[in-house]
């Protein structure tokens, strides 16, 4: 019972549960992007879902980083911090930053709600984003929104969380921690570290092909071939590498993070066998007669011929048991 309760006022638990969330929605998408992709980035799924598609990939992806940023931050603090009365304040702070999180990320992605279009480039159907362009200046305004996206959704964060380990190991280093504590706080900093890494390593490909849009789109460097073949080519990979982390992070929750196999493993359970587990005899009583002495009575042979216990593939009957024909 108290396992339970404080799974439930852990902070990162919190935010893994809701970084589970944007990783369902984020996965719904894929399969419009995995269409896009196998022809040739070609849209066939009209304007009105390509502006739901669009937002809802850019919100997940905003909401992803703020949470694993956030992750970071509460893995140091709930290491760095002895002051255990705090605990409560801690969650409820923990909410109503993952209530935050979703509101930046909301706002965050709000361009590709407004600006989301079916476009035909080449005699092909496309879904983009597409500033107006009154005055000739809608690829400042795409390069503008680019570098939001690499900056909020990457640069920064990075930082924070680079921080935060850095003060962590610190931390760790300076301190002396009993054995037990030393090995669980390592265990819960691990599994943290490895679901960042493995963000930004499926991200830093696509991340960095943005970039160097960016100072195309301000001028900064000349459009070259290197870019279109790079565009070309490699960036659907990247985009593919991007979206896969959505796949790998519930992989490395089970994997890495003892009270979700734990979870996961009553969940089968109780989706695969929810008779069996709830299974009694059958009988015509509820609970067996006892002599003086409070022994249970063992009947020879039940007072009627009828079934009482009816395992599968089996009847009982008259203290035999005998297995039932086969339909064939």
């Amino acid at each position: 019972m108290k396992s339970k309760q404080v799974w439930k006022k852990s902070p990162i638990n919190l935010f893994v549960t809701s970084l589970a969330v944007t990783d369902f929605q984020f996965v719904l998408t894929l399969p419009f992007w995995a269409v896009e992709n196998a022809l040739d980035f070609t849209w066939l799924f009209g304007n009105a879902m390509c502006k739901i598609v669009s937002y809802v990939t850019a919100m997940n992806m905003y909401a992803s980083v703020f949470f694993l940023t956030a992750m970071s931050v509460a893995r140091y603090w709930s290491v760095a911090s002895a002051l255990k009365s705090k605990r409560r304040r801690h969650c409820c702070s923990a909410k109503w930053m993952s209530v935050l999180i979703w509101v930046v990320a909301v706002v965050a992605a709000l361009p590709h709600a407004v600006f989301s279009t079916t476009a035909t480039v080449s005699n092909e159907e496309l879904c983009l984003v597409k500033f107006p362009d009154k005055r000739g200046d809608a690829q400042f305004w795409l390069g503008l929104y680019h570098a939001q996206k690499v900056l909020l959704g990457f640069v920064i964060p990075l930082g924070i969380i680079s921080v935060c380990y850095l003060l962590l190991l610190r931390f760790i280093t300076s301190k002396n921690i009993n054995t037990s504590s030393a090995k669980r706080r390592s265990k819960v900093t691990k599994s943290v570290t490895i679901v960042v890494l493995s963000f930004f390593l499926c991200w830093l490909p696509n991340q960095a092909l943005t970039a160097w849009g960016i100072l195309i789109k301000f001028n900064l460097v000349h459009f070259s071939y290197e870019y279109y073949t790079t565009q070309s080519y490699i960036f659907p990979v990247s985009v593919c590498l991007a979206h896969s982390n959505s796949c790998l992070n519930p992989i490395l929750y089970c994997l890495m993070r003892k009270e979700f196999r734990k979870a996961l493993k009553k969940l089968f359970w109780k989706i695969t066998s929810p008779s069996v587990t709830n299974m009694r005899p059958f009988t015509a009583t509820t609970k067996p007669e006892q002599d003086e002495q409070g022994n249970p009575l063992v009947h020879l042979s039940p007072a009627e011929p009828g079934l009482v216990f009816y395992p599968p593939g089996a009847v009982m009957y008259h203290g035999r048991n005998d297995l039932l024909p086969n339909s064939t």
